[in-house]
């Protein structure tokens, strides 16, 4: 295999995604040949991901990359990358919430950190979003333990549970709540709230694009219309909170919210955003969450939140619901939050990804 070369990984699932983990040091320093690498591994741009480990869903296009920390107080850096599906890119301003339960087991797993016995808790360093996450990882034996009664919709069968206490999360991307200056802007005609917490997101309501969110997610990705309506307000909603140019990234995100219809607190259609997410990013809830506690947003207007601090916001998705523990102080543009939320994880996994050795030449030849 002269012409290919083996990278390390871990093919893992986190919470409702799955992608290979990686070391950060197994890949090129140089983000151009390091975004290549992951291509290749990927199989991207193909619409089937046919000749490497992608899924064909942007839920299974993910990578995630680790290391030990240099940062006081923060044992882990994790740094997330949403590889496009059919177009070369690879995209590190967003982050996910998924993928982020496994970075601790997999941080054990390779000796990156140690293992306490019965627990163990791991403080993650989000590179995407410049927050902190406290990861609670149930260790006996000081192994990590992957079976378990906890279950998480979205996923089958149930696994051992994942805490996640995401910290740091108020303007993680713009650095500030409400990017656009307001709590609610309307562009093209509709309302939006747009709002930065763990994820910068634009919310607006499902009925005020004919579609109450519980239409089936292959005839919900089949309404060509929908998108098309939706895309413009996203582009302008982007530059609007800072961003520029959105039309290649993935942020800002898209919630259709509506009122809950399971019991829930919310009912949330999360974009991806080309795409209806399966169940629902952690990171966007989080984002939902808060915004259901921020007086005058559309998901304060339609939420059946109690005023109780702290309180279980439960987002309903397409695939059941998902619960974040909000705790606030505060209110509007200074609010403060930290969020809490219950995730699963496994590997699958392990061994190298093969891609085309020219590509760590081409490195060499420029970085020397």
């Amino acid at each position: 295999m002269g012409d290919l070369v083996g990278i390390p990984c871990l093919y893992m699932r986190g919470g409702t995604s799955k992608g290979p983990f990686f070391k950060a040091s197994d890949l090129p320093a140089d983000i151009a040949a390091r975004d290549r690498v992951l291509l290749a591994a990927m199989g991207s741009p193909d619409l089937r991901q046919i000749d490497g480990l992608g899924g064909a869903d942007t839920l299974t296009s993910k990578v995630a990359i680790i290391s030990k920390s240099e940062r006081p107080g923060v044992d882990i850096d994790y740094l997330f990358a949403q590889v496009d599906i059919t177009k070369p890119l690879v995209d590190t301003s967003p982050s996910c919430g998924n993928m982020l339960a496994a970075v601790a087991p997999f941080a054990i797993e390779t000796g990156l950190y140690p293992a306490s016995e019965g627990e163990t808790r791991v403080m993650i360093y989000n590179v995407n979003t410049q927050s902190r996450i406290e990861a609670i990882v149930k260790t006996p034996g000081k192994s990590v333990s992957y079976h378990g009664d906890a279950r998480i919709d979205g996923v089958p069968g149930t696994a051992a549970p994942i805490i996640l206490n995401f910290m740091d999360v108020v303007g993680s991307v713009s650095g500030k709540m409400m990017p656009t200056g307001h709590v609610r802007d309307t562009i093209a005609g509709i309302e939006v709230s747009c709002i930065d917490v763990a994820m910068p997101m634009i919310m607006m309501r499902a009925a005020d694009f004919g579609v109450t969110g519980d239409e089936p997610r292959a005839a919900f990705n089949a309404n060509k219309e929908l998108f098309a309506r939706i895309e413009p307000i996203r582009l302008e909603a982007g530059r609007r909170m800072g961003f520029g140019d959105v039309s290649d990234k993935v942020i800002p995100k898209v919630g259709l919210l509506g009122r809950p219809r399971a019991g829930g607190t919310i009912m949330s259609r999360y974009l991806t955003p080309h795409a209806l997410h399966a169940a629902h990013a952690v990171t966007g809830a989080v984002c939902v969450s808060a915004a259901c506690a921020l007086e005058g947003s559309i998901a304060h207007e339609v939420a059946t939140a109690s005023p109780d601090n702290p309180r279980t916001i439960w987002i309903e998705h397409p695939s059941g619901q998902v619960d974040v523990l909000l705790t606030t102080s505060g209110k509007g543009a200074d609010m403060d939050v930290v969020a809490g939320t219950l995730r699963t994880a496994r590997p699958i996994m392990r061994g190298e990804v093969m891609v085309p050795s020219h590509l760590l030449q081409a490195t060499l030849v420029q970085t020397s």
